[in-house]
């Protein structure tokens, strides 16, 4: 039998290999129940599983997924994309309790911000999921930003990082792993990564104080995981994406921030990675970067990649690309967080507050024009201005207001109206209805603002709710800006709409 020099059995060692590459991937799954291979991957050394809208149907049914998967591995991390506010994939087909961070940016005040990461924890715990791809800790400064935006607590470097530590606490006080993202900050682009490779061109002192801000301060706080951002950085590396960038993963995180848990890829199935590297080459790329665990569950969801994803990480340690002892570290990582959770497993249900979601959404609200507002008595129609949903948000989740004030004011009308002509088919389908008009990111949309035009100048006492940035100018008989577009957020502006 062949050895190595520590006298370890060459089988052994290939097992080894084989166990450390199916260790740091965390893939997805198709269905609302564990798939066989899942299992047997699991047996076999896999250590993460991503969960998406796609595998959750209720409660009930996620608990009994999470029960499947740990009787198969214990320990096992069950990650979910479970921001709250625009992104849920635990309210995905009703909207979310929770308001999202750029209503809690908008309320500043660090206690909310921790009672609801708390809370979000807490239910996640309930249903087995132990590690949460969030908080976004991306300082939103560019306003045309078309993947952030909402996720963001704000523009301010001080106020994201003080609420980034406060949900950092909060999720992990709920014995569920925080994963602060999207290192080292997607704030200031004007590209989705989901569709290309987005670039950000400042020097490094501006990125020091502004996006590196927020990590410094979730490194503070203790967070268990950091994922990177496929997004090109060239003050920090000209040449490599940073989940590919061994710059800016170990010299930059590892080594001038101090960060010693463990760092997650964002999906490498992503176009910025995947059209250019290949989710292969990508991975192999990230783990010698530095990344601990390759997310590739959003659109790739089988056992077929997970196979060729480990074999390509069994192969380049072979060729000598990347040092084994490299991947043995990642591998460790992952195992260490595993540990981390399944030690705290089963201690999370104390302290529920399910309203506290509606009071955050509440507080968020900024009104403009209640001097000669007097709520609706009767039942008004909703036009709601769609614009296309990015990726991270989808468009299976409903938003807007018009569910909310249907309960308040029974007869609601509704419709979705989207291009040029958006305006006058609201104003034909309201008839003599009084017009409650929302949008989402006005800024963003010129043929939103010009359908706002032509319902004001028809329509002077339209109401108008904007649920993305309140970066237009206030506008209609009454303005409501709800900081996101989550369930409750309707529900706040719903109530004020109402009089309720």
């Amino acid at each position: 039998m062949t050895t190595f020099a520590s006298g370890t059995p060459a089988s052994h060692a290939r097992d080894g290999l084989t166990r450390d590459a199916l260790t740091v991937l965390q893939p997805g799954f198709p269905g609302t129940t564990a798939p066989d291979w899942l299992l047997r991957r699991l047996g076999e050394g896999l250590a993460s599983v991503g969960l998406f809208g796609r595998n959750i149907a209720s409660p009930e049914q996620l608990a009994a997924l999470t029960a499947q998967l740990r009787a198969e591995r214990d320990d096992v991390l069950v990650a979910i994309d479970e921001e709250g506010g625009d992104v849920t994939r635990l309210e995905v087909r009703t909207g979310s309790s929770f308001p999202g961070n750029n209503a809690l940016g908008a309320v500043d005040d660090v206690a909310l911000t921790r009672e609801v990461a708390h809370e979000l924890g807490r239910r996640l715990a309930a249903c087995g999921v132990n590690f949460d791809w969030a908080p976004s800790a991306d300082v939103n400064s560019n306003a045309d930003n078309p993947v952030i935006g909402v996720r963001s607590f704000g523009a301010d470097p001080a106020l994201v990082a003080r609420h980034t530590a406060a949900y950092v606490e909060g999720l992990q006080s709920a014995g569920v792993a925080a994963c602060t993202k999207h290192f080292p900050g997607h704030g200031d682009t004007n590209v989705d990564s989901h569709h290309a490779l987005p670039r950000i061109d400042v020097d490094a002192d501006v990125l020091a104080e502004r996006e590196l801000a927020p990590f410094r301060a979730a490194i503070a706080a203790g967070t268990r995981a950091v994922m990177s951002a496929h997004i090109l950085v060239p003050a920090l590396d000209p040449e490599h994406p940073a989940t590919l960038s061994h710059r800016i993963l170990t010299g930059l995180l590892r080594g001038e921030l101090g960060y010693d848990g463990l760092i997650v890829t964002d999906g490498m199935e992503m176009q910025a990675i995947a059209s250019t590297y290949g989710i292969e080459r990508g991975s192999v790329l990230a783990l010698a970067a530095g990344a601990d665990a390759i997310c590739v569950g959003g659109g790739l969801n089988d056992d077929e990649t997970v196979r060729r994803l480990r074999d390509a990480l069994v192969s380049a340690v072979r060729a000598g690309e990347l040092p084994e002892e490299r991947l043995a570290d990642a591998a460790e990582r992952v195992r260490k967080l595993a540990r981390w959770t399944a030690a705290g497993a089963g201690g999370a249900a104390a302290g529920a507050d399910p309203e506290v979601g509606l009071r955050a959404a509440r507080r968020a609200l900024r009104v403009t024009g209640t001097a000669g507002f007097t709520p609706l008595t009767q039942a008004p129609y909703v036009a709601t201005l769609t614009p296309v949903a990015n990726i991270a948000v989808g468009d299976e989740t409903p938003w807007g207001v018009a569910a909310e004030l249907s309960a308040l004011l029974p007869g609601t009308g509704q419709g979705t109206h989207t291009g040029d002509d958006a305006g006058r088919a609201a104003l034909e389908a309201a008839g003599e209805r009084r017009i409650v008009a929302v949008v989402r990111d006005e800024h963003r949309h010129p043929w939103m603002g010009a359908a706002l035009d032509t319902l004001l100048r028809e329509r002077p006492d339209t109401i108008v709710v904007e649920m993305g940035l309140p970066q237009a100018p206030a506008r209609g008989a009454l303005h409501i800006a709800t900081h996101g577009a989550a369930r409750v957020c309707g529900r706040a502006a719903a109530e004020v709409i109402a009089g309720a």
